[in-house]
């Protein structure tokens, strides 16, 4: 069975990638892969710490897979490995090297980043205690260009990222 075109998604809290990712699927009758993060906060009632980075990450991988292996044009990654380094570089100060080894594998056919655009909302266990959203981006910019990993930056209103998601994907 041919893998589906994967798509990862990618940004700080409160950029729009689960509202894309649901809203790519429903467009292209496709599946999305939600973001791991949020259950295992909701599941722990508590924010991850270090050594919980890697086992997200996993986590995301695997249920990445799975999704994959149904089929499918599409599968819209709310979320990759990468955004986990990202989170460990701001949070504690680094990235282990089984999360490192696994950020720099793991390979999308387009990556996308959503611009933080949007008015952050605290959103209990889910997200950061404050605004870091601009933080972020940029370690995240600056950890593409390490890696040498192509992207498209996505901004606007949820109609206009679609419409420059629809360009990028053909329709």
């Amino acid at each position: 069975m041919k893998q589906p075109y994967r798509v990862g998604i990618v940004g700080a809290a409160a950029s729009g990638k689960t509202t894309l990712a649901q809203a790519l699927a429903e467009r292209y009758g496709a599946i999305w892969v939600p973001e791991y993060l949020r259950e295992f906060c909701d599941t722990r009632q508590s924010v991850p710490v270090s050594t919980d980075q890697f086992h997200i990450a996993t986590t995301q991988v695997a249920r990445e897979d799975a999704l994959a292996a149904q089929g499918g044009r599409f599968l819209f990654c709310d979320t990759t490995p990468l955004m986990t380094a990202v989170y460990s570089i701001h949070y504690f100060g680094g990235i282990d090297e089984q999360l490192e080894s696994l950020a720099s594998s793991r390979q999308y056919d387009i990556t996308l980043v959503c611009k933080p655009e949007f008015a952050w909302i605290p959103d209990g266990l889910h997200h950061e205690e404050e605004d870091v959203s601009g933080i972020i981006d940029s370690i995240l910019l600056d950890q593409l260009a390490r890696r040498g990993v192509p992207y498209t930056r996505i901004s606007g209103d949820l109609e206009e990222r679609l419409k420059q998601v629809g360009r990028l994907l053909g329709g």
